[in-house]
């Protein structure tokens, strides 16, 4: 089983845990719970 890897915000450095579905599936208007910035501003890791 491939690993999943880890979506980090760049911002706040809150980490995506999955809760909500895989990342790909997020909506484009996700927005981080900590900090409230855009998917954009996430880092694959």
């Amino acid at each position: 089983m491939a690993e999943e890897k880890k979506h980090v915000c760049t911002v706040c450095g809150w980490e995506y845990d999955g809760s909500e579905g895989p990342w790909e599936e997020l909506p484009e208007d996700y927005l981080c719970p900590l900090c409230g910035v855009g998917k954009d501003l996430f880092e694959e890791q």
